[in-house]
């Protein structure tokens, strides 16, 4: 049996030990007599209203540095409004026994200031501004205009089974160096705690602009519930005719294991197929709570939902970082950053182009229906109700089948009709000059320069007409430069300078009969002098430049986070080679959300001509992508004509203006023989040191050059001897294999 003096050393321990914060039931007096709400309590502790009356009910507590800032607000408010019968230990003695709280056990812990702003504006709230109504996590956007038609939206059922659960917290820490300029999120007041988080295992939710939420959830329904509900998480809609982006829950390899997932996924199968049996605990326990997984599965994306029955969707997409969600070449060293690093990256990405919903590449096609929606609601005349219609503009809500030439070989309309009139090859460039063209003055010269043009797919883009409608076939049309479309002509006849790419062929030779051309190509064609007259064509009526939103939206966000590195449009031309050469170190972070952008504009462009997929799939058959509105190649080959026109344009100038002939050109690449390591010496300046406006200039927009790499010019000229193209491997490497094409 214990003696008296342990016993009363015991109960002396704890008399000394000092309460971190009042009882909860304390806690919400403050705060009432105070006039806070516990939304604007929230808001200053960055952190949702149920957790807030976790705290005032005893379900929860505040973990650093969370902790520290609320000890503070409540310390305050203690010392103003002390009780009239204190409840075990009167509250200004708690407040005198915590005046220095900010010291921690492993020293002092400073607050962030816009916390120390926000908490001192709510002990004093006679000389603050008037507080705001802070909205509730789920209120849906509305407008007054049109109603919106919303057919898969749903009220949220209340939870069944997530039960609050204490968590563990960790302070928000980071390997990655801090970045030189923040990204500050405008974050929409219906989201107040932006687009995403990622939940790591110790219940901590990261979110953008530094936010941590506390997820009780231990169960994958748990997860669902508490997104919905209480998170704060999702994005508003692109288009007033859209729909707001679900929110999404990028998981940590632990807090998948939390929840019950692998923390692998194993399989003989491709990457992309791997998804959990259909008899895994967690997929039995999704079902049983009711939700349910796309045709998709759980895989490294799912999508979890349940039909809609009124006009808040119920939908929560997870992404799972071990199982390989996030692809190195899109979103270079993401994977291995730390949760709150991830956060910031893919939160930028989300703001500025659209919350991920899978590959950079269905996000780049996402973009595409979301600032152009399908459909719209419209009056219906009688019975005057309001009806989904379509939404001018729009590729619509049914896929459409192309012209045969503007298929696949295996697509059904070719195969079912028996086809075989050729096909559309607009494709970019990939051309390497013959060496018997070089001359001994270009061959003495030191160097070969790689130029790459930004996101050149992208500058093709905009203002860029496309077919909207489907095709009509025409015999012996008169060629119109301004009608998209197929056509059929016997370009053979035109000779062109050796040492530079035709432009009417990707690998850059004299067509040799007739063949299908994109209508760019044909105008440049004649753009060039030469008569144009079609065979036959398949042209659309209906025409509009829907990809205009997508580039100004996708420009915008280039410009914005390749400044967010250093380079802004302001610079020199030396200032901007010498800012490119160190973007990518001064913040990785936002270099990364730089490389999933440009994998979007590609990736997007190439999902408009998705081909199937799979071991077992059959010529004939129909594949998943063909019931997209948006699997239209000829859009596609729009896009790609204009580049490859572009990309001779400005080849064919640069001869005019230095006499300078390109050595390959591989897409957005050409590489130029040159006489130093810079382009600075081989670029078209005015006598006023302004670059020459047609050829390449330097510049951090869209369609502007940047250095892409520098070889010497006798390795260069050995890789075309052999036949191999030098803009492939200018950088160091292989170009396509690193861009992921």
């Amino acid at each position: 049996m214990a003696s008296e003096e342990e016993l009363f050393a015991n109960i002396d321990a704890l008399l000394e030990e000092e309460p971190q914060l009042p009882p909860p039931a304390e806690r919400a007096r403050l705060r009432e007599t105070a006039g806070i709400t516990q939304a604007r309590l929230a808001t200053a502790l960055k952190s949702t209203v149920q957790t807030i009356k976790n705290y005032e009910n005893g379900r929860s507590e505040p973990k650093s540095p969370r902790l520290e800032a609320y000890q503070r607000l409540l310390k305050g408010w203690a010392a103003k409004y002390p009780a009239a019968e204190p409840d075990r230990i009167p509250l200004g003695q708690w407040a005198a026994n915590h005046k220095h709280d900010t010291q921690s056990e492993t020293g002092p812990r400073r607050l962030a200031p816009e916390h120390v702003a926000a908490l001192d504006a709510l002990e004093h709230p006679a000389s603050a501004p008037a507080p705001m109504a802070a909205p509730q996590p789920q209120v849906t956007e509305t407008f007054t205009a049109v109603p919106t038609v919303e057919a898969d939206s749903a009220e949220p059922d209340p939870p069944a089974d997530a039960q609050p659960v204490r968590p563990t917290r960790r302070p928000a820490t980071s390997r990655r160096p801090a970045a030189k300029k923040a990204v500050k999120a405008a974050l929409d007041p219906h989201f107040p705690h932006g687009p995403l988080a990622v939940l790591d295992g110790d219940g901590s939710a990261y979110g953008v602009d530094g936010i941590v939420l506390d997820c009780p959830a231990t169960t994958v329904p748990q997860l669902v519930e508490w997104t919905l509900k209480e998170s704060g998480l999702g994005a508003a809609k692109l288009n007033r005719y859209g729909k707001d982006s679900d929110p999404l829950i990028i998981l940590t390899a632990a807090a998948a294991v939390k929840l019950g997932l692998p923390e692998r996924l194993e399989g003989h199968e491709q990457r992309r197929s791997l998804r959990l049996p259909e008899d895994h605990p967690v997929v039995k326990q999704v079902t049983k709570a009711k939700w349910q997984l796309t045709q998709r599965g759980f895989g490294p994306w799912a999508r979890i939902y349940r039909k809609a029955q009124g006009r808040e969707r119920q939908c929560v997409q997870l992404a799972i970082l071990s199982w390989e969600a996030l692809d190195e070449r899109s979103w270079p060293g993401v994977a291995d950053m730390e949760a709150a690093d991830i956060a910031r990256v893919l939160g930028v990405y989300a703001m500025r182009v659209i919350t991920p919903r899978g590959s950079t590449a269905v996000s780049g096609l996402e973009l595409m229906t979301a600032l152009r929606p399908p459909t719209k609601a419209v009056r219906d005349a009688e019975t005057g109700n309001w009806v989904p219609g379509h939404n001018p503009g729009s590729l619509g809500t049914q896929p459409m089948d192309p012209a045969p030439p503007e298929a696949t070989p295996e697509h059904p309309v070719v195969v079912n009709s028996g086809w075989t009139g050729g096909f559309l090859n607009e494709e970019a460039y990939q051309w390497v000059r013959d060496v018997n063209t070089l001359t001994d003055e270009e061959c003495t010269l030191p160097y070969a320069v790689g130029l790459d043009l930004n996101t050149a797919f992208l500058a093709a883009a905009a203002r860029l007409v496309v077919g909207l409608s489907a095709p009509d076939h025409f015999h012996a049309p008169t060629f119109n430069p301004k009608i998209p479309g197929s056509w059929l002509a016997d370009l053979s006849h035109i000779e062109l300078d050796p040492r530079l790419p035709s432009p009417l062929t990707p690998d850059g030779s004299r067509p040799t009969g007739p063949a299908w051309y994109q209508t760019h190509t044909l105008a440049y064609a004649q753009e060039l002098g030469h008569d144009v007259h079609p065979i036959e064509a398949y042209l659309r009526r209906e025409t509009g430049a829907y990809l205009d939103p997508w580039h100004d939206r996708l420009k915008t966000a280039y410009v914005d986070t390749l400044a967010d590195t250093g380079v802004t449009k302001d610079l020199s031309d030396v200032e901007f080679l010498a800012a490119m050469e160190q973007h990518k170190q001064t913040d990785p972070a936002m270099a990364a959300v730089l490389s999933a952008i440009k994998a979007t504009v590609k990736g997007g462009i190439g999902k408009l001509r998705e081909r199937p997929q799979g071991r077992h799939y059959k010529a004939g058959e129909r594949w998943p992508a063909l019931e997209r509105p948006t699997w239209r190649p000829d859009i596609r080959a729009a896009v790609i004509s204009k580049a490859r026109v572009n990309m001779h344009r400005k080849l064919g100038n640069m001869v005019k203006m230095t006499g300078l002939y390109p050595l390959a050109v591989l897409s957005d690449c050409v590489v130029y023989p040159s006489p130093s390591e810079s382009p600075l010496d081989f670029l078209p300046y005015a006598a006023s040191g302004k670059p020459q406006p047609g050829g390449f200039r330097l510049g951090p927009t869209p369609g502007l050059a940047k250095l892409e790499g520098v070889q010497s010019m006798l390795w260069a000229v050995d890789l075309m001897e052999k036949g191999l193209n030098p803009a492939r491997h200018i950088k160091g490497g292989d170009a396509v294999l690193d861009e992921g094409e």
